[in-house]
Protein backbone atom coordinates (compact mmCIF):
# COMPACT_ATOMS: atom_id res chain seq x y z
CA UNK A 1 0.00 0.00 0.00
CA UNK A 2 3.07 2.44 0.58
CA UNK A 3 3.35 2.83 -3.12
CA UNK A 4 -0.02 4.53 -3.34
CA UNK A 5 -0.03 6.79 -0.83
CA UNK A 6 0.08 10.78 -1.49
CA UNK A 7 4.11 10.80 0.36
CA UNK A 8 5.42 14.16 -1.66
CA UNK A 9 4.15 17.45 -2.19
CA UNK A 10 5.12 20.46 -4.46
CA UNK A 11 4.71 23.70 -3.25
CA UNK A 12 4.69 27.04 -5.30
CA UNK A 13 6.07 30.06 -4.18
CA UNK A 14 2.48 31.70 -4.41
CA UNK A 15 1.52 29.08 -1.57
CA UNK A 16 -0.05 26.85 -3.86
CA UNK A 17 0.59 23.30 -3.59
CA UNK A 18 0.05 19.79 -4.79
CA UNK A 19 0.15 16.38 -3.63
CA UNK A 20 1.74 13.29 -5.23
CA UNK A 21 4.04 10.00 -5.06
CA UNK A 22 7.45 9.59 -5.00
CA UNK A 23 8.36 7.75 -8.11
CA UNK A 24 12.22 8.31 -7.77
CA UNK A 25 14.34 9.61 -5.16
CA UNK A 26 12.91 10.25 -1.64
CA UNK A 27 14.34 13.71 -0.96
CA UNK A 28 13.95 17.81 -1.34
CA UNK A 29 14.68 19.67 -4.45
CA UNK A 30 13.82 23.19 -5.37
CA UNK A 31 14.12 24.99 -8.70
CA UNK A 32 11.61 26.68 -11.51
CA UNK A 33 8.49 25.07 -11.84
CA UNK A 34 7.89 24.89 -16.06
CA UNK A 35 5.84 22.88 -17.90
CA UNK A 36 6.26 20.98 -20.74
CA UNK A 37 4.10 19.52 -23.42
CA UNK A 38 6.07 17.15 -25.27
CA UNK A 39 4.38 13.69 -25.91
CA UNK A 40 7.98 12.36 -26.15
CA UNK A 41 11.50 12.91 -25.05
CA UNK A 42 11.27 12.79 -21.71
CA UNK A 43 15.47 10.83 -21.51
CA UNK A 44 16.35 14.05 -23.65
CA UNK A 45 14.46 16.32 -21.51
CA UNK A 46 16.32 14.90 -18.20
CA UNK A 47 19.63 14.90 -19.42
CA UNK A 48 19.30 18.50 -21.35
CA UNK A 49 21.62 20.92 -19.17
CA UNK A 50 19.32 24.01 -20.00
CA UNK A 51 16.83 22.39 -17.66
CA UNK A 52 19.13 22.69 -14.78
CA UNK A 53 17.70 24.34 -11.76
CA UNK A 54 14.34 23.60 -13.04
CA UNK A 55 11.65 21.48 -12.01
CA UNK A 56 10.04 20.29 -15.27
CA UNK A 57 6.07 19.08 -15.37
CA UNK A 58 5.20 17.20 -17.93
CA UNK A 59 1.73 17.70 -19.29
CA UNK A 60 1.59 14.16 -21.36
CA UNK A 61 -0.14 11.93 -18.68
CA UNK A 62 1.67 8.84 -19.47
CA UNK A 63 5.78 8.88 -18.88
CA UNK A 64 7.87 5.97 -19.48
CA UNK A 65 6.17 3.88 -21.90
CA UNK A 66 9.14 3.10 -24.13
CA UNK A 67 11.73 3.37 -20.93
CA UNK A 68 15.21 4.72 -21.03
CA UNK A 69 18.29 3.29 -22.77
CA UNK A 70 21.87 4.99 -22.47
CA UNK A 71 21.97 6.40 -26.23
CA UNK A 72 18.95 9.42 -26.05
CA UNK A 73 20.77 11.55 -23.53
CA UNK A 74 21.70 15.17 -24.07
CA UNK A 75 24.94 15.27 -21.74
CA UNK A 76 26.45 12.93 -19.09
CA UNK A 77 23.77 13.13 -15.97
CA UNK A 78 20.27 14.17 -15.33
CA UNK A 79 20.29 18.15 -15.04
CA UNK A 80 16.66 18.42 -13.99
CA UNK A 81 16.11 19.68 -10.60
CA UNK A 82 12.92 17.37 -10.16
CA UNK A 83 10.19 16.08 -12.47
CA UNK A 84 6.62 15.66 -12.24
CA UNK A 85 3.92 13.49 -13.73
CA UNK A 86 0.56 12.46 -13.82
CA UNK A 87 1.37 8.82 -14.35
CA UNK A 88 4.85 7.03 -14.61
CA UNK A 89 4.84 3.94 -16.70
CA UNK A 90 6.06 0.49 -14.48
CA UNK A 91 6.18 -1.65 -17.78
CA UNK A 92 8.11 -0.10 -20.59
CA UNK A 93 8.01 -1.89 -24.16
CA UNK A 94 10.66 -0.61 -26.66
CA UNK A 95 13.23 -2.84 -28.19
CA UNK A 96 16.06 -0.53 -26.94
CA UNK A 97 14.91 0.12 -23.47
CA UNK A 98 17.60 -0.88 -20.99
CA UNK A 99 15.73 -0.10 -18.20
CA UNK A 100 12.06 1.22 -16.59
CA UNK A 101 12.38 5.22 -16.32
CA UNK A 102 11.45 4.60 -11.97
CA UNK A 103 14.75 2.89 -11.98
CA UNK A 104 16.51 5.72 -13.77
CA UNK A 105 15.07 8.10 -11.14
CA UNK A 106 16.49 6.11 -8.90
CA UNK A 107 19.38 5.26 -9.90
CA UNK A 108 20.46 9.24 -10.57
CA UNK A 109 18.64 10.25 -7.18
CA UNK A 110 15.98 12.31 -9.50
CA UNK A 111 13.21 13.39 -7.25
CA UNK A 112 10.50 12.09 -9.24
CA UNK A 113 6.68 12.06 -8.22
CA UNK A 114 3.65 11.42 -10.27
CA UNK A 115 -0.46 11.19 -9.06
CA UNK A 116 -0.06 15.12 -9.48
CA UNK A 117 -3.29 16.47 -11.67
CA UNK A 118 -0.99 17.94 -14.03
CA UNK A 119 -3.36 19.46 -15.85
CA UNK A 120 -4.80 21.98 -13.17
CA UNK A 121 -0.70 22.55 -12.08
CA UNK A 122 -0.21 23.02 -16.09
CA UNK A 123 -2.83 25.45 -16.09
CA UNK A 124 -1.92 27.26 -12.96
CA UNK A 125 1.48 28.32 -14.32
CA UNK A 126 -0.34 29.20 -17.58
CA UNK A 127 -2.54 31.64 -15.84
CA UNK A 128 0.30 33.02 -13.29
CA UNK A 129 3.55 32.27 -14.91
CA UNK A 130 6.40 29.98 -13.78
CA UNK A 131 7.77 30.34 -10.45
CA UNK A 132 9.59 28.84 -7.75
CA UNK A 133 8.82 25.55 -6.07
CA UNK A 134 10.12 23.18 -3.58
CA UNK A 135 9.15 18.83 -3.83
CA UNK A 136 9.28 17.33 -0.03
CA UNK A 137 8.49 14.88 1.56
CA UNK A 138 7.38 17.25 4.40
CA UNK A 139 3.80 17.02 3.54
CA UNK A 140 2.72 17.53 7.12
CA UNK A 141 4.19 20.67 7.30
CA UNK A 142 2.71 23.02 4.03
CA UNK A 143 2.99 26.45 6.13
CA UNK A 144 6.79 26.14 6.64
CA UNK A 145 7.19 24.81 2.99
CA UNK A 146 5.23 28.20 2.05
CA UNK A 147 7.92 30.15 3.93
CA UNK A 148 10.81 28.45 2.73
CA UNK A 149 9.42 28.89 -0.98
CA UNK A 150 9.29 32.40 -0.51
CA UNK A 151 13.06 32.98 0.23
CA UNK A 152 13.92 31.20 -2.98
CA UNK A 153 15.82 33.42 -5.52
CA UNK A 154 13.76 33.82 -8.47
CA UNK A 155 15.34 32.67 -11.67
CA UNK A 156 15.82 36.24 -13.31
CA UNK A 157 19.32 37.38 -12.50
CA UNK A 158 20.65 34.14 -11.84
CA UNK A 159 23.78 32.97 -14.17
CA UNK A 160 24.06 29.38 -13.87
CA UNK A 161 26.04 28.63 -16.88
CA UNK A 162 28.47 28.62 -14.73
CA UNK A 163 27.27 25.12 -13.07
CA UNK A 164 26.93 23.08 -16.01
CA UNK A 165 30.02 24.14 -18.52
CA UNK A 166 32.90 21.80 -18.44
CA UNK A 167 35.94 22.63 -16.74
CA UNK A 168 37.87 21.52 -19.56
CA UNK A 169 38.22 21.61 -22.78
CA UNK A 170 37.27 18.28 -24.83
CA UNK A 171 36.35 17.23 -28.01
CA UNK A 172 33.15 14.80 -27.77
CA UNK A 173 33.32 13.23 -30.93
CA UNK A 174 36.35 12.26 -33.27
CA UNK A 175 35.77 13.41 -37.13
CA UNK A 176 37.62 11.39 -39.56
CA UNK A 177 39.67 13.64 -42.15
CA UNK A 178 37.58 16.72 -40.56
CA UNK A 179 37.06 19.59 -42.89
CA UNK A 180 35.67 22.19 -40.50
CA UNK A 181 37.64 23.41 -37.36
CA UNK A 182 34.55 24.67 -34.82
CA UNK A 183 34.99 26.11 -31.06
CA UNK A 184 31.75 25.36 -29.22
CA UNK A 185 31.38 27.93 -26.06
CA UNK A 186 29.70 25.63 -23.52
CA UNK A 187 27.27 27.01 -21.09
CA UNK A 188 24.97 24.10 -21.02
CA UNK A 189 25.59 22.49 -24.67
CA UNK A 190 23.27 19.82 -25.78
CA UNK A 191 25.10 16.45 -27.47
CA UNK A 192 22.72 16.32 -30.04
CA UNK A 193 24.03 19.83 -31.78
CA UNK A 194 27.64 18.21 -31.67
CA UNK A 195 26.69 15.17 -33.59
CA UNK A 196 25.12 17.11 -36.29
CA UNK A 197 28.09 19.51 -36.64
CA UNK A 198 30.33 15.87 -36.71
CA UNK A 199 27.99 14.50 -39.44
CA UNK A 200 29.49 17.60 -41.58
CA UNK A 201 32.66 16.44 -40.86
CA UNK A 202 33.30 19.43 -38.63
CA UNK A 203 35.21 18.94 -35.33
CA UNK A 204 34.30 20.80 -32.88
CA UNK A 205 36.16 21.58 -29.19
CA UNK A 206 33.99 22.76 -26.30
CA UNK A 207 35.62 25.07 -24.66
CA UNK A 208 34.65 26.13 -20.79
CA UNK A 209 33.05 29.27 -19.96
CA UNK A 210 36.15 30.09 -18.08
CA UNK A 211 37.81 30.46 -22.28
CA UNK A 212 39.40 34.10 -23.19
CA UNK A 213 39.33 35.47 -26.75
CA UNK A 214 43.29 34.15 -26.63
CA UNK A 215 42.14 30.95 -25.89
CA UNK A 216 39.38 30.85 -28.90
CA UNK A 217 41.97 32.70 -31.06
CA UNK A 218 44.97 29.86 -30.25
CA UNK A 219 42.64 27.27 -31.57
CA UNK A 220 42.41 28.86 -34.97
CA UNK A 221 38.73 27.69 -35.23
CA UNK A 222 37.00 28.69 -38.53
CA UNK A 223 33.87 29.17 -37.05
CA UNK A 224 32.29 29.81 -33.36
CA UNK A 225 29.58 28.17 -32.13
CA UNK A 226 27.68 29.99 -28.83
CA UNK A 227 25.83 27.13 -26.81
CA UNK A 228 22.04 26.80 -24.98
CA UNK A 229 22.33 26.95 -21.93
CA UNK A 230 20.31 27.89 -18.67
CA UNK A 231 19.39 31.01 -16.59
CA UNK A 232 19.28 34.54 -16.97
CA UNK A 233 21.22 35.42 -20.50
CA UNK A 234 21.25 39.19 -18.87
CA UNK A 235 23.25 38.25 -16.13
CA UNK A 236 25.94 36.07 -17.84
CA UNK A 237 28.05 38.88 -18.65
CA UNK A 238 31.37 37.10 -18.82
CA UNK A 239 29.66 35.40 -21.82
CA UNK A 240 28.63 38.78 -23.44
CA UNK A 241 32.31 40.37 -23.18
CA UNK A 242 33.81 37.09 -24.66
CA UNK A 243 30.97 37.33 -27.97
CA UNK A 244 31.57 41.20 -27.99
CA UNK A 245 35.86 40.52 -28.50
CA UNK A 246 34.92 37.07 -31.02
CA UNK A 247 32.69 39.50 -33.20
CA UNK A 248 33.88 40.38 -36.31
CA UNK A 249 36.69 37.82 -36.07
CA UNK A 250 35.40 34.51 -36.86
CA UNK A 251 31.61 33.55 -38.10
CA UNK A 252 29.41 32.93 -34.86
CA UNK A 253 26.06 30.61 -34.63
CA UNK A 254 24.36 30.46 -31.70
CA UNK A 255 21.13 28.45 -30.03
CA UNK A 256 18.45 29.35 -27.57
CA UNK A 257 21.13 31.16 -24.86
CA UNK A 258 23.78 31.39 -27.17
CA UNK A 259 21.07 33.43 -29.69
CA UNK A 260 19.91 35.91 -26.36
CA UNK A 261 23.95 36.30 -25.28
CA UNK A 262 24.67 37.30 -29.39
CA UNK A 263 21.45 39.34 -29.46
CA UNK A 264 22.78 41.16 -26.08
CA UNK A 265 26.39 41.41 -27.37
CA UNK A 266 25.32 43.03 -30.38
CA UNK A 267 23.41 45.65 -28.49
CA UNK A 268 19.97 43.90 -27.71
CA UNK A 269 18.07 43.36 -24.31
CA UNK A 270 15.88 40.35 -23.11
CA UNK A 271 13.19 39.70 -21.37
CA UNK A 272 11.28 36.84 -19.40
CA UNK A 273 8.95 35.16 -20.52
CA UNK A 274 5.79 34.33 -18.52
CA UNK A 275 5.89 30.75 -18.57
CA UNK A 276 8.11 30.25 -21.71
CA UNK A 277 8.39 27.67 -24.19
CA UNK A 278 9.27 24.28 -23.49
CA UNK A 279 7.54 22.36 -26.88
CA UNK A 280 8.36 20.16 -29.55
CA UNK A 281 5.82 22.00 -31.86
CA UNK A 282 5.73 25.51 -31.50
CA UNK A 283 5.56 27.05 -35.50
CA UNK A 284 8.06 29.66 -36.61
CA UNK A 285 8.25 31.36 -39.76
CA UNK A 286 11.25 31.53 -42.01
CA UNK A 287 10.84 35.94 -43.09
CA UNK A 288 13.52 35.19 -45.94
CA UNK A 289 11.72 32.08 -47.12
CA UNK A 290 8.17 32.89 -45.56
CA UNK A 291 7.78 28.67 -45.25
CA UNK A 292 6.46 27.46 -41.76
CA UNK A 293 9.12 25.54 -39.56
CA UNK A 294 7.99 23.13 -36.58
CA UNK A 295 10.03 23.17 -33.80
CA UNK A 296 11.17 22.26 -30.48
CA UNK A 297 11.90 24.70 -28.28
CA UNK A 298 13.13 25.37 -24.45
CA UNK A 299 13.47 28.82 -23.09
CA UNK A 300 12.07 31.08 -20.34
CA UNK A 301 13.56 34.33 -21.67
CA UNK A 302 13.41 36.10 -25.11
CA UNK A 303 14.89 39.23 -27.45
CA UNK A 304 13.27 42.25 -27.13
CA UNK A 305 13.05 43.50 -30.86
CA UNK A 306 12.96 47.20 -30.31
CA UNK A 307 16.30 46.69 -29.14
CA UNK A 308 18.17 45.18 -31.83
CA UNK A 309 20.58 47.38 -33.93
CA UNK A 310 19.50 48.38 -37.64
CA UNK A 311 22.23 46.22 -38.80
CA UNK A 312 20.61 42.93 -37.00
CA UNK A 313 17.69 41.56 -39.25
CA UNK A 314 15.22 39.59 -37.65
CA UNK A 315 15.17 36.21 -39.41
CA UNK A 316 12.35 33.65 -38.22
CA UNK A 317 9.76 34.94 -35.15
CA UNK A 318 6.88 32.51 -33.34
CA UNK A 319 3.74 32.21 -34.29
CA UNK A 320 2.05 32.04 -31.45
CA UNK A 321 3.13 35.06 -29.73
CA UNK A 322 5.48 36.76 -32.37
CA UNK A 323 8.28 36.77 -30.42
CA UNK A 324 11.85 36.67 -31.81
CA UNK A 325 12.86 33.52 -32.82
CA UNK A 326 15.80 34.38 -35.04
CA UNK A 327 18.78 36.86 -36.41
CA UNK A 328 20.95 37.15 -38.75
CA UNK A 329 23.83 40.30 -39.04
CA UNK A 330 25.52 39.80 -42.69
CA UNK A 331 27.90 42.33 -42.45
CA UNK A 332 29.08 40.46 -39.46
CA UNK A 333 28.67 37.17 -40.22
CA UNK A 334 26.15 35.95 -37.73
CA UNK A 335 23.60 33.55 -37.31
CA UNK A 336 21.32 32.50 -34.50
CA UNK A 337 17.98 31.02 -33.58
CA UNK A 338 15.84 31.32 -29.96
CA UNK A 339 14.56 27.44 -31.16
CA UNK A 340 16.18 24.46 -31.46
CA UNK A 341 17.25 23.37 -35.14
CA UNK A 342 19.09 19.81 -33.96
CA UNK A 343 15.78 18.71 -32.10
CA UNK A 344 16.55 16.02 -29.87
CA UNK A 345 13.98 16.07 -29.50
CA UNK A 346 11.52 16.86 -31.93
CA UNK A 347 11.13 17.85 -35.88
CA UNK A 348 13.86 18.00 -37.90
CA UNK A 349 12.45 20.95 -39.91
CA UNK A 350 15.36 23.01 -39.01
CA UNK A 351 18.65 21.74 -39.73
CA UNK A 352 19.08 23.46 -42.71
CA UNK A 353 20.62 25.83 -40.17
CA UNK A 354 23.55 24.09 -39.57
CA UNK A 355 24.21 23.57 -43.22
CA UNK A 356 23.65 27.41 -43.61
CA UNK A 357 26.61 27.78 -41.04
CA UNK A 358 28.96 25.55 -42.84
CA UNK A 359 28.39 27.73 -46.17
CA UNK A 360 29.13 30.51 -43.84
CA UNK A 361 32.45 29.55 -42.53
CA UNK A 362 33.67 27.82 -45.89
Amino acid sequence: MEDYKRNAILVLKDGTYFFGRFVGHKGETWGEVVFNTGMTGYQEILTDPSYHRQIVVMTYPHIGNYGVNSFDVESNSPKVSGFVMREVSNYPSNSDAEKSIREYFIENKIVAIDRVDTRKLTRHIRDNGAMMGIISHKVDRVDRLKEEVKELPDMVGLDLSVEVSTKESYTLIDVEDPIYNIVALDYGVKWSILRLFAERKAKVTIMPYTSSVDDVIKMKPDGIFISNGPGDPGATLHAVRLIKDLIGKFPIFGICLGHQLISIALGGKTYKLKFGHHALNHPVKNLKTSKIEITSQNHGFAVDPNTLPKDVEISHINLNDKSVEGIICEPKNIMAVQYHPEAGPGPHDSRYLFDDFISMIK
